[in-house]
């Protein structure tokens, strides 16, 4: 039997109350105008737990009962984490949504999820009227920010003068989360997940992580995906961790130093990145060089003394496949990187591999079963699961849920691997796959692992094209173009030409039918490709 997600909580309130729960980093002008400076603003787990009782009282007075959906419409901040533990102490059930999604995007998941309440950031108010019109029982807009609307209640104002509410009772079995899915594939669907789900998978997280109350979490995933909230949220309070969240942006570097964390948390974009910055760093100096050949731990320490701080662990890696590149580079400097596979329906770890893991592919966590339907002649065929984290299914959709979880309770991914020794290496998305005329199967992600590396190129997505009539590989990359103009070459004519050049000298690493074999099979595109929250790229919006 799981615990409830309130009741992880309130162990961590009683246990580890003068502990810092959450960090936000917060632009602060500097005094005499010396320019700006970051802050990170911190909230204990008793000041959180308070906040998150009184909250739950106001919801309660507004009409909130056990089964009521509300949604969650914000980036990440303590008022965010109030609210989402608030709403779930009264029984009720959180709908994260995307702050960047558009009004007509949010308007559907509000009518299709009957939600009865909305929370959110005080930038999405201007939406009220339409957010409002879509809202089931007797409506309500929160904000967590002041704003001159009198329709709109005001977060801070509605604790004033609150007790606590008690926890609601209700099963492990409840639904806690509605989570819709990315829409990767232009259909987002609301993934049913229970108390059980989600505390099985962090209680299963904080064994294969080994985390203790003094692990500090730097995460640059948003909690409205299951990613984020899973793994950076729920799973570091189980042992009075701290969470710094963070959004990728210029200040990033300025917030790793800052928060000297001990366990970094992104998706594969941003250790792509990170690596090839520091291994130009090493490439343009005859010192770092040096160090680099006679010793890379010694270098892997100076960057870790440089950019974390002597008290990082590791780095780990999720939402999509991870450049083997980077990984294996990140190591042999003595930098660990964990690399974990799920989704939003799995609630969502099912493998994990170790930091320093030198074998291929990742276990499953614990109580989680693999297995492999179909297998072809290489044992290539769909990864199956089964475990207490899988879904209940998704929202108001029995023929998609059945077309996911069997008769027996597989949950059907979607994915393509190989499971031999307990090791599940994945290949790619069965959808993604390119079925050439010789019959061989190619799968894009592995050829991307390749060439998103190459320094001339800030983004690449390979996909099936076709040539006399045959299908064929391709590639659309957007140019990294600070890049290319600092090696001389402006024009997309010349860029094209040095691009191809690096990807045939990268392509040998690659058996020769997986290889991009034509320059014409290569286009740059003018923008960089549209995105998920887990920066996965929205394939379906970029393939014709």
């Amino acid at each position: 039997m799981y615990p409830m997600i309130s009741e992880l909580l309130d162990d961590a309130v009683a246990k580890h109350g003068n502990r810092t729960a959450l960090r936000m980093p917060v632009p602060k002008e500097r005094k005499r105008g010396r320019g700006i400076q970051l802050i990170l603003n911190e909230i204990t787990y008793e000041r959180l737990g308070e906040m998150i009782g009184r909250f739950a009282t106001a919801l309660s007075e507004l009409g909130v009962a056990p089964g009521d959906r509300v949604a969650l419409i914000s980036k990440p901040r303590a008022a965010w984490a109030t609210a989402f533990f608030a709403i779930l102490r009264c029984g009720a059930v959180v709908v994260p949504l995307d702050p960047e999604l558009q009004r007509g995007e949010i308007e559907r998941i509000l009518r299709e999820a009957e939600v009865s309440g909305i929370v959110c950031s005080g930038g999405r108010v201007e939406d009220i009227d339409a957010f409002r019109s879509n809202l089931a029982g007797s409506p309500f807009v929160v904000s967590m920010d002041r704003v001159p609307d009198e329709r709109v209640l005001f977060l801070d104002a509605l604790l004033l003068g609150k007790s606590e509410l008690p926890r609601a009772k209700v099963e492990p079995s409840s639904l806690a989360i509605l989570m819709y899915t990315s829409g990767t594939t232009g259909n987002a669907k609301g993934a049913m997940l229970t108390h059980a789900n989600i505390a099985s998978n962090a209680l299963a997280a904080v064994k294969v992580v080994s985390l203790t109350a003094e692990d500090n979490f730097l995460s640059i995933v948003p909690w409205n995906h299951i990613y984020g909230l899973t793994i950076t949220l729920i799973t570091p309070m189980i042992t009075g961790g701290t969470t710094t969240y963070t959004p990728v942006d210029r200040n990033l570097a300025q917030v790793m130093k800052a928060a000297r964390p001990t366990i970094i948390l992104g998706v594969p974009k941003l250790y792509n990145v990170l690596y090839g910055r520091v291994m130009e760093s090493i490439r343009k100096s005859a010192l770092k060089r040096a160090i680099y050949r006679s010793s890379p731990t010694l270098m892997g320490k100076l960057v870790k003394k440089k950019l974390f701080g002597r008290g990082f662990r590791f780095f780990t890696s999720g939402g999509a496949p991870l450049s083997p590149e980077a990984a294996s580079g990140f190591r042999a400097m003595g930098l660990g990187i964990m690399e974990g596979y799920g989704l939003t329906e799995t609630s969502p770890l099912l493998t994990m591999c170790q930091a320093f893991d030198e074998l291929p592919g990742m276990a499953a966590i614990e109580d989680v079963e693999l297995r492999i339907h179909n297998p072809d002649a290489d044992g290539v065929g769909e990864v199956l699961a089964k475990g207490p984290n899988i879904m209940a299914g998704y929202y108001k959709n029995p023929r998609a849920t059945a077309e996911v979880i069997d008769a027996d309770g597989w949950f059907h991914t979607g994915d393509l691997g190989t499971y031999k020794d307990g090791r599940l290496v994945l290949c790619g998305r069965a959808k993604n796959v390119i079925v050439l005329d010789t019959g061989k199967n190619v799968y894009p992600e592995e050829i991307e692992w390749e060439l998103v590396t190459i320094p001339a190129v800030e983004e690449i997505m390979v996909h099936e094209g076709t040539r006399q009539g045959v299908p064929t590989v391709a590639a659309q990359a957007y140019p990294n173009w600070a890049y290319l103009k600092g090696i001389g070459i402006e024009s997309p004519e010349a860029a094209l030409d040095h691009i191809w050049e690096a990807i045939k000298e990268r392509s040998e690493n690659l058996a020769v039918f997986k290889r991009i074999k034509y320059k014409e099979s290569v286009t740059l595109v003018d923008q960089p490709f549209e995105k998920s929250a887990k920066l996965d790229i929205k394939r379906h919006l970029h393939q014709t």
